[in-house]
């Protein structure tokens, strides 16, 4: 931050002179967090953004990550800004240690009293590593003219990514028919239980300025056999795969050509994946995500069916 030590708490940003500042104004919530994976999450910081939806809790995220780390947000405007800035009462300590440094201070709000437009003010991701960096290398305070965004000021597009990287979905649980063990060239039934709803939504919401919804919405499964010696049949799978049923057509699933024997734990590791593709709404704006993609694992035992012939 240009000319301030920056400290990561809200209001506890230095003066060159040594002196703290007020308050800094009201942002909302300091932190909100969403699970990303196992090592990366969402955090804002400093920041008015709401999270709501089904989506944003109960499943799991396929590591989305914001383009930019850090952004200003729209907050308040002149003559509100230089009130709570220049509150008596919420600054009698600091005004008795440096009267004159804190004058100089709210100068910079006084300025601007009677000219149309918002104080912008910082906010980042703290799940990224380099968040707090960018967070400060912009300015603490920004005075933006109306209808005006500012270099790094948040966007449509900006908080739509914010809303896709705190989406998830659930993984579900892979079913096979036959369960406990499948046998060379049987056909392997797979499809995907306790997804619940196939649908799920997150909206990122700056109060009184925008917001952004985005929605998942399952579409179709991949199979991988974990061998190269399979037919892997996906001709018939629909949105989760297709359970088993008495005489149906086999039209999605695996058909082991070989027993897994001499595989590592004598098993073959089969992986399912979940597609979801995502859509954008809120705003006027062509926003296009990559779908998600959530991933599960389950153990395969194949043997090989023994008979005798007898003369």
């Amino acid at each position: 931050m240009k000319g301030l030590l920056p400290v990561l708490v809200a209001a506890s940003v230095l003066f060159a002179g040594g002196t703290a500042p007020p308050t800094a104004p009201p942002r909302g919530v300091e932190s909100e967090g969403f699970q990303n994976g196992n090592t990366r999450e969402l955090v804002l910081r400093h920041s008015k953004i709401r999270i709501t939806g089904d989506g944003a809790k109960g499943g799991k995220s396929d590591g989305y990550q914001l383009k930019s780390p850090c952004w200003y947000e729209p907050g308040l405007d002149a003559e509100k800004m230089l009130a709570f800035m220049s509150d008596a009462r919420a600054n009698a300590s600091r005004i008795q240690r440096d009267e004159e440094g804190f004058n100089a201070f709210i100068k910079q709000f006084k300025d601007k009293v009677g000219q149309p437009g918002l104080w912008w003010t910082p906010a980042y991701n703290a799940g990224d590593p380099k968040g707090a960096a960018c967070w400060a290398g912009l300015e603490l305070f920004v005075f933006v003219e109306p209808n005006t965004t500012p270099p790094s000021g948040i966007t449509f597009q900006e908080l739509a990514e914010v809303a896709r990287a705190a989406l998830t979905v659930p993984q579900g649980t892979i079913k096979l028919n036959p369960d406990a063990s499948s046998y060379v060239n049987l056909p392997t039934f797979v499809w995907l239980e306790d997804i619940g709803q196939p649908r799920r939504t997150v909206t990122a919401t700056l109060p009184g300025v925008m917001s952004a919804t985005v929605v998942a919405t399952l579409s179709d499964i991949k199979i991988k056999a974990g061998t190269d010696r399979a037919e892997v049949v996906e001709k018939g799978c629909g949105a989760s795969g297709k359970p088993y049923a008495k005489n149906a057509e086999f039209t999605c699933g695996v058909r082991y050509e070989r027993a897994s024997i001499d595989q590592p734990r004598q098993v073959y590791e089969l992986t399912v994946t979940s597609v979801w593709p995502v859509a954008v709404t809120g705003g006027a704006q062509n926003v296009q995500f990559d779908p998600v993609q959530a991933q599960v694992t389950r153990d395969v035992p194949v043997g090989e069916v023994q008979s005798n012939v007898k003369p």
